[in-house]
């Protein structure tokens, strides 16, 4: 008895099996159906729903305060450069306050006397001399502490000299113009806000700090770890241990 034998038809010989056209992508802006992709189909995000924060402006707030948690070590080569540079910052400025607010008393000013009493090219009165005392002597207070303390206080020290600028700069004129500033007191001001605010940034905001840098370190902490681990496995390569 012959054996029957089956034969497969070939590919070419199987009838095409007809299929809609997938719809089109009307979640992407795609009005017209096409055959290459799959219709969207919309799902939940993976993982789990991320908390919201109950207290989204004291944490705002807190980060302006903090924006950086971090610490300088003065014992770090990087760290006490920066110091270095908040501390000169701090205490030249508070130096020079210092001095112009005590030649302001020693002429016995009157205390807001708006006339045309000058120290230093500056107009002064005795509310303006003890004011640069009271300054002058937080700054030198922020030179001697150093650190992140001082580059803060630098800062926002230099925000204020710098508003206060604006504010006695439309007061000139006025009878409310008690710390008797004129136009040479409203420039000294601006530049000594920003001469605050430059001292109190460097090595602090910037694109392109370094590695090292204390701040970026503090801002890419896992990024740093890395590197960290890198450069630890880097140095026992360079250096094996011998027994």
């Amino acid at each position: 008895m012959a054996a029957h034998t089956f034969h497969k038809p070939r590919a070419s010989q199987v009838p095409p099996v007809p299929h809609a056209p997938y719809a089109p992508h009307a979640a992407y802006g795609c009005t017209e159906p096409h055959e290459h992709y799959a219709p969207y189909v919309a799902h939940e995000p993976y993982g789990p729903p991320v908390p919201q924060d109950p207290h989204p402006v004291a944490r705002r707030v807190q980060r302006a305060l903090h924006p950086v948690n971090a610490r300088l070590d003065d014992h770090l080569p990087s760290d006490h450069k920066l110091s270095q540079v908040y501390r000169v910052g701090a205490g030249l400025t508070g130096v020079l306050l210092v001095v112009f607010g005590v030649l302001g008393l020693v002429d016995r000013i009157g205390f807001f006397d708006t006339g045309g009493d000058t120290v230093l090219a500056l107009n002064t009165n005795g509310a303006l001399s003890v004011l640069s005392i009271c300054i002058g002597g937080l700054l030198i207070a922020g030179m001697v502490v150093g650190g992140t303390f001082a580059s803060t206080l630098n800062i926002v020290l230099g925000v204020l000299f710098i508003a206060s600028g604006f504010v006695n700069l439309a007061l000139l004129d006025t009878g409310l113009n008690f710390l008797a500033f004129k136009i040479q007191n409203v420039l000294f001001s601006f530049v000594v806000g920003v001469m605050l605010m430059w001292f109190g940034m460097y090595g602090r905001v910037g694109s392109a700090l370094p590695h090292d840098n204390p701040y970026w370190r503090a801002r890419h902490p896992e990024q740093a770890a890395r590197e960290d681990r890198a450069r630890l496995a880097q140095g026992r390569l360079a250096r094996p241990d011998t027994v």
